[in-house]
């Protein structure tokens, strides 16, 4: 969600080896002005309260591509969760965009509106220390370190697929969008991508394809 790669994963060893939804699962339900329903209103409304359309940002407004970043997850088969973690993944900023629409102290607050999963996704998103999570994220033993609290840990394979799902999501809406971004970053992202390749799901993987690689293959 900004001009660099960015991170996302969510922890939680109980949810290690998470199943991808199948063909045909409810994606983000919209109604005719484009908003998502649900929990997922929920979330719309406190990205809208944050100030998140207020936000300058590739492609038009930071809001303009959190909610295409959540629709591409749904598109790829995401569980809602993943998806609904697209859709605010930069509430807290990141490694890479300092911009924070909301303070750590309102995680339980959001938690409840989102959803505990989603927020947990979104929190370590914004935690993650990129630099150690790129260089180490398709190794079974690869090290998190949590920029915040400076805690290391060793994510699990379910939770190294989110951070590579909700990864792809972002970076792939910022190449479609911004020629410029594309141009700058997109043999780096395909090289990424390729070395993560077995963290990826199909769909996710075709599109870093389409959207990355220049040989069309």
């Amino acid at each position: 969600m900004c001009a660099r790669p960015v991170c996302a994963w969510r922890v939680g060893a109980t949810q290690d080896g998470l199943w991808r939804a199948p063909r045909g699962a409810p994606r983000f339900d919209r109604t005719e002005r484009g908003n998502v329903t649900g929990v997922n209103a929920q979330a719309l409304s406190l990205l809208e309260r944050a100030g998140a359309a207020e936000v300058e940002h590739p492609g038009g407004t930071l809001l303009a591509h959190l909610r295409r970043t959540g629709d591409l997850l749904a598109s790829w088969g995401a569980r809602p969760a993943l998806a609904t973690a697209g859709l605010c993944h930069a509430l807290y900023g990141t490694d890479g965009f300092a911009t924070a629409l909301a303070g750590l102290e309102r995680r339980t607050e959001i938690a409840d509106a989102i959803g505990a999963e989603a927020e947990e996704i979104v929190y370590v998103y914004a935690s993650c220390d990129r630099t150690t999570a790129y260089r180490e994220l398709a190794l079974e033993d690869g090290l998190f370190v949590d920029r915040f609290t400076g805690a290391h840990s060793r994510p699990g394979p379910g939770t190294r697929r989110d951070f590579a799902e909700l990864t792809a999501a972002n970076e792939l809406d910022l190449a479609t969008v911004a020629p410029g971004f594309r141009a700058d970053h997109a043999a780096g992202l395909l090289t990424l991508f390729t070395r993560w390749r077995p963290l990826l799901s199909e769909p996710a993987w075709a599109h870093c394809r389409r959207v990355l690689d220049a040989t069309g293959g």
